[in-house]
């Protein structure tokens, strides 16, 4: 058992964002967090993180309680992609995405640092923006940074919050069969938070479908992502089909009596 989350609260305020969230995730998988805005799925990756403190429940990664973990030891074991990124200091895409060995190798870099820099750059498809200042890329490039600097961590899991924010539709498709593909070649592990649901069904070993800051449902793609728990959850009607052995979404219009796109 790679992590697992036990009674999670968390609450800004006197607003309750997690209500006893619990959850468990194995080894060479990929869960998705679906639900609508609001639901808790950013906040609950971020307590994950420790980025935030909950105000009760436990989460232990490989049976250590993280509370008992440094920030430099969680980002060993933890690779972390934020739904938005800043580098408030001027920096290469190269040398942003070598901050990603820091947690290995602290401030100096050894040559091994730089081949595993390169051999990202190679795998995430950005080598020919190696030299380019981040601040000067596009919100689709920046998020790909990003993702390049959380591998280069080499973590046994990966924390993604909404990866393919900014992304094109193409974009969108390789990150994810990068995520996939090096969760199963490599048997780490991946939590992701994402608001299209067909990305999820298609790239998601099992689905744990949030609403109003409690898990919802949870398993494989076809008994969440049912037209029930849709409708339940988002509010709207949808048609399942099987596409490949996966379910493919197709939400009907919430308009009623609309002349537009539902003749």
């Amino acid at each position: 058992m790679f992590l697992k989350v036990k009674d999670l609260v968390f609450s800004y305020s006197s607003t309750r964002i997690l209500d006893e969230v619990s959850l468990e995730l194995e080894g060479s998988e990929i869960l998705g967090i679906l639900g609508p805005n609001g639901a808790g799925k950013s906040t609950l990756i971020r307590c994950i993180n420790k980025i935030l403190n909950p105000q009760s429940g436990i989460i232990t990664f490989n049976d250590t309680n993280i509370n008992t973990m440094t920030r430099m030891e969680i980002a060993k074991n933890l690779g972390y992609v934020p739904q938005t990124s800043t580098n408030p200091f001027p920096a290469t895409v190269f040398d942003t995405i070598l901050m990603g060995r820091r947690p290995h190798c602290g401030w100096r870099n050894s040559p091994g640092d730089i081949k595993k820099t390169l051999e990202i750059l190679e795998l995430v498809g950005i080598k020919d923006l190696a030299m380019r200042d981040f601040t000067e890329l596009s919100g689709g490039q920046q998020q790909k940074v990003v993702l390049a600097r959380a591998l280069a961590q080499e973590t046994d899991a990966l924390l993604l919050d909404e990866p393919t924010s900014n992304l094109d539709v193409r974009q969108q498709l390789e990150t994810m069969e990068i995520v996939r593909s090096l969760v199963h070649k490599n048997g780490i592990s991946s939590i992701m938070a994402i608001h299209d649901l067909n990305l999820a069904a298609r790239y998601a070993d099992r689905i744990l479908l949030m609403k109003n800051g409690s898990i919802f449902d949870v398993g494989d793609p076809f008994s969440v992502l049912t037209p029930e728990n849709i409708r339940e959850v988002y509010g709207v009607e949808a048609v399942i089909k099987d596409e490949d052995g996966r379910p493919y979404i197709v939400p009907k219009c919430p308009v009623k009596n609309c002349n537009e796109c539902c003749q």
